[in-house]
């Protein structure tokens, strides 16, 4: 599980704040927000909103796709695919297209259609969950 310093849209500031509750993963991020009632538990003792909470833990599902590491988090960056949901919100097509063309843009290595493929589908059974 990468860890919650990975997440690109948290402070600094909340970053020690969830740190300080034991969250150091996004695997215990996702873990602890798994509801609505837990979400807006870790929001109260943060002193955040359950938006905030809300994108982290988009952002947590995307990072947690298989084969999913650093590289991969630069290059959807630079797609504008920051969370699941900026994934979700593309058609297959699109998606490919996009990560392609970012990773050219970074002159990193293309990943391979199975895995565009694969985390195009993962991103689909999160979201049917």
């Amino acid at each position: 599980m990468p860890p919650i310093a990975q997440l690109q849209r948290l402070p600094e500031l909340l970053l020690d704040r969830l740190e300080r509750q034991g969250i150091f993963t996004t695997g215990l991020l996702l873990e602890v927000s798994e509801t609505r009632t837990r979400r807006q538990t870790l929001a109260d003792q943060v002193q955040v909103t359950t938006n905030d909470v809300e994108a982290w833990r988009d952002e947590a599902l995307l990072l947690n796709l298989a084969g999913f590491g650093p590289d991969e988090q630069a290059i959807f960056a630079q797609a504008g695919i920051v969370g699941l949901r900026d994934l979700l919100a593309l058609d297959q097509a699109t998606f490919t297209e996009r990560v392609v063309k970012a990773a050219r843009i970074l002159g990193a290595p293309e990943p391979d259609p199975l895995s565009i493929e694969g985390w195009y589908l993962q991103a689909q059974t999160l979201e049917e969950e």
